[in-house]
């Protein structure tokens, strides 16, 4: 499973009501760390497709998930479990690092 794109509109279905944990990448196109950190979330996305769910919300076509979340800067990674953020990475990282604090996560 690739990353999937999140808005207003599914945000609630996708990652809300998801029964696997979901990690949601805020980003904006206009982001060079957010772009540096997008191939390494597809790749993980294919590695643990039975694991964990990856969701990129665009904050400037979504400002209000962004705000309602307290994202005050991008990246941002949050990890939604059972309706709650459980956990949050900021800034661009490692593919270990990214990799790492998922599965920290999903303890």
């Amino acid at each position: 499973m690739t990353c999937i794109k999140v808005d207003n509109s599914n945000f609630e279905n996708e990652v809300l009501n998801s029964s696997t944990p979901v990690v949601v990448d805020f980003w904006a196109e206009w982001c060079g760390p957010c772009k540096m950190i997008a191939p390494i979330l597809d790749e993980i996305s294919l590695e643990m497709e039975n694991q964990v769910k990856i969701a990129k919300v665009n904050i400037d076509e979504n400002p209000e998930l962004a705000t309602q979340y307290g994202v005050r800067s991008i990246p941002t990674l949050l990890m939604f479990k059972d309706r709650k953020v459980s956990s949050n990475m900021v800034g661009a990282a490692a593919k270990a690092r990214v990799s790492e604090w998922i599965k920290e996560a999903l303890r």
